[in-house]
Formats: C-alpha cells, sequence, structure tokens
C-alpha cells in the first residue's frame, strides 16, 4: 500500500501493552513519518499526543523510565485518588513540570489527532481534539485512558466520559468514515489474538447511574472480539496495514516489571523502522 497524505493513522490501547506503540512512533519520528490524520485510544493517546509534538523519547520516559522511578501503578493510588494510576503524576506534573509536553509544537501542528473516549450516559464513543486550551486537553487524554472499575470518571465538556477503549478500542472504521480509505493501525496484540475473558452482568450497584455504560460494559470482549476481526479482514483485502508484536505479549495492562517494558518497546521501535524502509511514503 502506498502511504500518502490520505493515510490514516489509528493506534491502539492496552495499557502498559502501548510501549510497544511508543517504540512504533519513535521509529517514525526517526525516520520523519508523520500522518495527517491519527485517531487514538486510551494508551495510544497518551502515546500518540508526544507523537504530535514531535517529543521522540518522551513516551519512552514516561512509560519505562519514570515508571521506574515514580512507580506511578498501585493500589495506594486507588485508595487516594481513585485511580490505580497516580493521575495528578501523569497528567499533571510530567506534562508540566517533570517531563514537559510542548503545547506549543502540538498546537501549532496542522496535522488532526482525535482522541476517543467513552460517554458514559450513551455508552457510545467520542472522537474529541483539541487545539486551543491546554486543561481540555489534559482532561481528554484522560478520560480515554480512564480504565473502568478501576479510575474515577472525567468530565469532559460536562459529560461523564471514560476510557475510548470500552466501545472503540482500534478505531479504524472511524478512520475510514472520515475519508481515510487507508489506514496504518499500530496494535497491541499479536496475530490472531481473541480475548478469552467472558462478558458478565454487571452487579446492579457498578455504575448504577450510568445504564447505557452498563450495557457496553457487558458485552466488552465481544465487542473487541469483533473489531479483531474486522481488522484482519480489512487487511487481508488490503486496506489496511498494520504494524503489532509479532508474538504473544507477556505484558500485563497494568505492567510493572521494566524489563519487559524494555523489550515490548525495542520490539515497537525495530518493527516500526522496518516498516518505514520497506514501504513507499509520498508527501
Amino acid at each position: 500500500m502506498r502511504i500518502d497524505r490520505n493515510t490514516g493513522l489509528v493506534l491502539e490501547g492496552g495499557g502498559m501493552r502501548g510501549v510497544f506503540t511508543s517504540g512504533v512512533l519513535d521509529a517514525f519520528m526517526k525516520n520523519g513519518v508523520y500522518f495527517h490524520y491519527v485517531v487514538a485510544v486510551s494508551a495510544g493517546a497518551c502515546n500518540g499526543l508526544s507523537y504530535m509534538s514531535r517529543q521522540i523519547r518522551r513516551a519512552r520516559i514516561s512509560n519505562i523510565d519514570y515508571l521506574a522511578q515514580y512507580k506511578y501503578i498501585g493500589l495506594r493510588h486507588l485508595v487516594t485518588q481513585g485511580c490505580i494510576f497516580d493521575q495528578k503524576l501523569l497528567y499533571d506534573d510530567f506534562p508540566n513540570t517533570l517531563l514537559p509536553f510542548d503545547y506549543d509544537a502540538y498546537f501549532n501542528n496542522p496535522d488532526e489527532f482525535e482522541m476517543v473516549t467513552t460517554n458514559c450516559l450513551t455508552g457510545r464513543p467520542c472522537y474529541l481534539n483539541e487545539k486551543h486550551n491546554r486543561q481540555r486537553l489534559l482532561d481528554i487524554v484522560k478520560a480515554s485512558s480512564s480504565l473502568p472499575y478501576v479510575s474515577k470518571i472525567v468530565t469532559v465538556d460536562g459529560v461523564p466520559m471514560l476510557d475510548g477503549g470500552i466501545v472503540d478500542s482500534i478505531p479504524v472504521m472511524r478512520a475510514i468514515e472520515r475519508g481515510h480509505s487507508g489506514c496504518v493501525a499500530v496494535l497491541t496484540r499479536n496475530r490472531g489474538y481473541r480475548t478469552s475473558e467472558k462478558d458478565r452482568k454487571l452487579p446492579h450497584f457498578i455504575y448504577k447511574n450510568y445504564p447505557r455504560l452498563r450495557v457496553v460494559l457487558s458485552h466488552r470482549c465481544e465487542t473487541y472480539n469483533r473489531q479483531l476481526e474486522l481488522v484482519e479482514e480489512l487487511e487481508r483485502s488490503g486496506r489496511i496495514l498494520c504494524i503489532r508484536p509479532e508474538r504473544p505479549v507477556d505484558v500485563g495492562r497494568m505492567e510493572k516489571d521494566v524489563e519487559k517494558l524494555e523489550c515490548l518497546y525495542e520490539e515497537g521501535f525495530y518493527l516500526g523502522d522496518k516498516f518505514c524502509r520497506e514501504n513507499i511514503f509520498t508527501a
């Protein structure tokens, strides 16, 4: 597939498995490969921000080096902040002081970047972007990455939202519907993967004020497997290209083992670099 300015880039989530995506994106930046439309969800949105601001290795430092230093995943954060991730560190201290995000470069980038969230009232995906307001930008990426059950609901534009992966883990159809008939999808699971988790009806007291959210959560596994089947069908037909781990991934959604994360990052960088060398890019 020839990759031109109308080719979309789709970034899956996956929690800490997103270090694979950060490796791929660092390889893209090393090779000067930039897409003019990017749609990303959850961890993909977090990593995508550094790609859009052209800050190579920033996501790697956040996901690996600073995880070892600050230990920002743990039950103590769930108790103190209502989220298993230290959200103050990730969405305030990191971008504003410890690992400064280049807001100016991001806001001045003419390319489009959409982040996927789940509207808790409707149970539908929202595709949001922001090119002016720093706090709204951080609120959107926080909502897109707020895992159900272990994160607080995040309000954006007065609407309660959670992780976009609940309803649209791999937003290839969003890219196609926006007119990007050819897409490159960066996935965080190997080819042929299907979740073996079973969908279950939620206890009545979980998200009782959000009945439509409860419905989509009770079908989450089925929805994800259907999306994986769609992606493989589009790939076989030549409509999309996929970059994915070559072997089953031994990294959990909330992985803390830095050596495992480093290996997955390096695999992503290698495959991203290989992709850049083997494909034709036109402006």
